[in-house]
């Protein structure tokens, strides 16, 4: 793995259930991990759905493997890149060598 490829910097987002003072519970989403990452397979997509433009943009997140890396599941963990929200739609652990991850993500319709 060329390290010097891990030049664009992320953030990893965690979907958390916080309680407020009166007891109300609601999601948020908080800082898990913040990382260099190789970003590659961009494909810029766009369709029409009921009248409206949807970006349905694609991006592989490539990140070196580490304890905190290893935790993100597809479920629950979202990739925070240059203001844009990644939903992550796969996780490929590169032949479980432990070296680096490959989270394929898609852009965020929030």
């Amino acid at each position: 793995m060329d390290v010097a490829l891990l030049n664009r910097k992320i953030t990893v987002q965690k979907n958390t259930v916080v309680t407020d003072a009166i007891g109300n519970h609601t999601n948020e989403w908080k800082d898990f991990y913040s990382c260099y990452a190789t970003i590659s397979g961009e494909s810029p997509n766009e369709s029409t759905s009921a009248g409206t433009v949807v970006n349905n943009t694609k991006a592989d997140f490539t990140v070196r493997w580490c304890e905190s890396v290893s935790a993100i599941t597809a479920d629950g963990f979202c990739i925070r890149y240059e203001g844009e929200i990644y939903d992550i739609l796969g996780i490929d652990n590169q032949n479980f060598k432990k070296k680096s991850v490959k989270l394929k993500c898609q852009k965020a319709r929030r």
